[in-house]
């Protein structure tokens, strides 16, 4: 009786054993497991130029990384998915990420894509990055939508005000994209270009999925303005403005960030000159770092990249969450959204490699130098800067 207890005893022992060896083999595979965040960006579509080319810049940023090291001795790792730039599309790419991939963080742009994620990221409390969307509305999308690019009340304000107290625009047009990217930025310009001592003399939205845009630009015209402020995407921006030079209106633009990058006077040519765009990172010629991304996109990919300042938050991007990362494995935090998302607000101030200090704010918003820029024979250049 008392062998075959040992015997048992010796069999529970063993699998007791073997248990906690296999235990700590699958411990220690989870040490190495990659850390993973997803990427939901148009890599198909309208967009997709930009969007690849966001992509691009995150890819070289996770590889820099891993070369280092990576955060805490693991590798990190980019899922990334195509959201078309659609706001459907955009939910699925997110509900994925979160079910199939288990991030606790994924990037994502375009202000309706955010918009539409926003309450799989609420309820299932995984972080949402908005990284280059400019509606004011992200800023209140909840507790697990943040963005570390600045939203239109800081670059619509300045363009706005330049244009009425520095350039002593009088009459302005405001043309703009009934969507969330478009009416949320035109009503910003059209208060403050008015605080400014400016009017607003016309005020027309156009559909989405417009291809002519003769109506409302007809009704710019009737107007007399002395400049029109446009609020649109990058694919359709420079076809409204080729139209309006057509129908003979050759007074200043001036838009957001989305048309500072050189497709604009590719496909314009002389109709670009005078197109005053705002900019929210520093320029080659502000930061050395910005000169030496800009010289490796010429010689790999053999152009500058579409969009520049969005690549370059997309760049730095990874490096603000692998800093996250690295803070929830020193404190042993549990990977999860609702981690993430303590450890982030707790870091707060982050110093990244090609926009520099940024700084996440209770409202969920950031706040960066604004750089105006100007076509001018041909090539954009540096018209101001705005604190």
């Amino acid at each position: 009786m008392r062998a075959r207890a040992a015997a048992s005893l010796s069999r529970r022992a063993l699998v007791a054993g073997t248990l906690a060896a296999s235990l700590g083999v699958a411990g220690a595979a989870h040490a190495e497991e990659p850390l993973r965040f997803g990427m939901a960006m148009p890599l198909s579509g309208g967009q997709a130029t930009y969007g690849q080319d966001q992509v691009k810049a995150a890819e070289w940023a996770v590889a820099e990384i891993n070369a280092k090291g990576g955060v805490a001795g693991r590798k990190l790792e980019m899922i990334v998915l195509d959201t078309r730039a659609d706001p459907q599309a955009g939910i699925q790419a997110a509900n994925r990420l979160i079910s199939v991939d288990k991030v606790p963080a994924f990037v994502s742009a375009w202000s309706a894509v955010v918009k539409a994620i926003a309450p799989v990221a609420n309820d299932t409390r995984t972080v949402q990055l908005s990284v280059g969307a400019n509606s004011a509305e992200i800023a209140r999308l909840g507790d697990y939508t943040y963005t570390t690019f600045p939203l239109a009340a800081v670059d619509i304000t300045a363009v706005a005000n330049y244009a009425a107290r520095e350039m002593g625009k009088k009459r302005a047009a405001v043309l703009y994209i009934n969507n969330e990217t478009g009416t949320v930025a035109a009503q910003i310009y059209r208060d403050v270009f008015s605080k400014a001592g400016g009017q607003v003399v016309a005020y027309e939205a156009y559909d989405p999925r417009a291809s002519d845009w003769t109506g409302p630009l007809l009704k710019v015209r009737a107007a007399q303005p002395d400049i029109v402020h446009i609020q649109g995407l990058v694919a359709d921006t420079p076809q409204v403005i080729a139209q309006m030079r057509q129908l003979g209106l050759t007074i200043p633009v001036s838009s957001y960030s989305a048309v500072y990058n050189p497709k604009l006077i590719e496909q314009l040519g002389k109709a670009s000159e005078g197109v005053i765009a705002t900019s929210l990172a520093p320029g080659a010629a502000d930061d050395p770092a910005v000169a030496t991304y800009l010289a490796r996109w010429k010689k790999e990919v053999g152009r500058e990249p579409n969009g520049l300042p969005y690549t370059q938050y997309l760049y730095d991007a990874p490096y603000l969450i692998a800093a996250v990362y690295s803070g929830m494995i020193d404190k042993k935090m549990p990977l999860t959204g609702e981690n993430f998302r303590k450890e982030m607000l707790a870091i707060r101030t982050f110093d990244l490699p090609l926009t520099g200090k940024l700084t996440i704010n209770d409202d969920h918003t950031v706040n960066k130098t604004v750089y105006l820029m100007e076509v001018k024979n041909g090539a954009w250049v540096k018209k101001a800067v705005v604190e």
